[in-house]
């Protein structure tokens, strides 16, 4: 068993942004690798996510961010299950830069449970179009158009997108990360983006 440091437990936990204990029980359990560490905590997270899913997010922040000098602009309302949380700079953090990543990549739906059905239909022709076009057999259209729609919901629904500031993880992954760190359900509940002299 490996001795566990304060200095290797300060650096897991800048690392991961988890609590002292958590550090510390994440190291003992990986005999002080700290790589395994980190994957030790994203599972033990998203356990917790997944433990919170059925709470209700009556809590909540509202962010904004404003770019390219007032010429566009993004809301987004983030949720949790406690004002305490709401406070937290975890929380805002994650508010702010989620209105960031709306501005940068304009996502469609927030899941694509959200997509609305004229949406999906019709980029469902177009895929369809494109297919016939290259001269692809008939039975493989409908493979092909799955395989489109499902790079689709990966580009343009929030929840799938890669978030722009660590383009190795989803917002989902980063939404989890935060869930882990909060121990509190947070859900983002809508987002709005405005720009100038767009529809």
């Amino acid at each position: 068993m490996a001795d566990i440091s304060a200095t290797m437990v300060k650096a897991l936990r800048e690392k991961s942004g988890a609590g002292i204990m958590d550090c510390k029980e994440a190291l003992a359990a990986c005999d002080g690798d700290m790589e395994k560490a980190v994957d030790f905590l994203r599972k033990k997270g998203l356990a917790t996510a997944a433990k919170r899913a059925g709470r209700a997010t009556s809590e909540g922040t509202i962010q904004s961010y404003i770019h390219l000098g007032g010429k566009l602009g993004v809301m987004v309302e983030v949720n949790c299950e406690t004002d305490f949380v709401a406070k937290t700079e975890a929380f805002i953090e994650f508010a702010k830069n989620l209105a960031m990543h709306v501005a940068a990549t304009n996502p469609v739906a927030i899941s694509q449970e959200d997509v609305p059905e004229a949406v999906l239909n019709r980029e469902k022709e177009i895929y369809r179009a494109q297919a016939l076009e290259t001269g692809k057999p008939e039975k493989m259209i409908d493979k092909i158009i799955e395989g489109k729609i499902s790079k689709f919901y990966k580009e343009n629904c929030l929840m799938n997108q890669a978030y722009v500031r660590d383009p190795d993880k989803t917002i989902s992954d980063y939404l989890n990360e935060v869930v882990a760190k909060t121990g509190e359900k947070i859900t983002v509940k809508r987002f709005a983006r405005f720009q100038v002299g767009a529809e």
